[in-house]
């Protein structure tokens, strides 16, 4: 059984969990991962469980982690 492509809604500079993901070419699990022990960027849940990262946040956790040449 293959899963349904997940559904984009127009956010805004809201990004959904998918394109976080894609952007940090990161698996779900290393995403939750990192969320659990506090090492992901700062996430927006929806009271229906929806995960969002607000872009200048995701923005700013890469400048944190990007490392000297």
């Amino acid at each position: 059984m293959t899963a349904l492509p997940q559904r984009t809604i127009p956010t805004g500079n809201l990004l959904t969990l998918t394109e976080v993901l894609d952007e940090l070419r990161v698996p779900r699990s290393t995403f939750f991962r990192w969320k659990a022990t506090g090492r992901a960027p700062r996430t927006i849940k929806y009271p229906n469980g929806s995960l969002y990262v607000r872009r200048r946040d995701l923005d700013t956790w890469l400048n944190d982690h990007e490392e000297a040449a």
